[in-house]
């Protein structure tokens, strides 16, 4: 599809300034171009399952790039979701806001970078830790 959008961001008629937006119909697309041109897309929609327990963060560091997830990146977060092994967390240790992907076996627990240069947190070395919320989805600019 080369980079080509299907949906728009609003709702469809007239974008900021007041002019009438108009879709390219899309060559050897159809019918299907015509109707994905008809709809838009609503983020919140698509993107928050639970409104009251959802929050936006902002990444600081590079503790989770070999995940896809980069300095400057918005993590949606939901406080709702039960953490489980495997999932991306956000976590609260020692007062600390932490991004890690959570691990969990029958004796204890650990906080797992997802970059070589970080280390394994072991949870049991530490009484004040907290799962904050999980991470649903990874917003970043290419």
């Amino acid at each position: 599809m080369d980079g080509e959008d299907f949906f728009q961001a609003g709702p469809r008629g007239n974008n900021s300034s007041g002019q009438e937006q108009k879709i390219p119909k899309r060559s050897g697309f159809g019918a299907v171009a015509d109707y994905h041109a008809e709809r838009s897309v609503d983020l919140n929609e698509q993107l928050i399952g639970n409104k009251t327990s959802t929050y936006f963060f902002s990444m600081r560091g590079d503790a989770m790039r070999d995940a896809g997830i980069f300095d400057g990146d918005l993590l949606i977060v939901d406080r709702s979701i039960k953490a489980a092994s495997g999932k991306i967390i956000v976590a609260i240790l020692n007062g600390e806001l932490l991004v890690r992907r959570f691990h969990k076996n029958f004796s204890s627990a650990f906080l797992i970078p997802e970059n070589n240069r970080y280390k394994n947190i072991n949870l049991s070395e530490f009484t004040d830790f907290t799962v904050w919320g999980v991470v649903t989805y990874v917003v970043h600019q290419v």
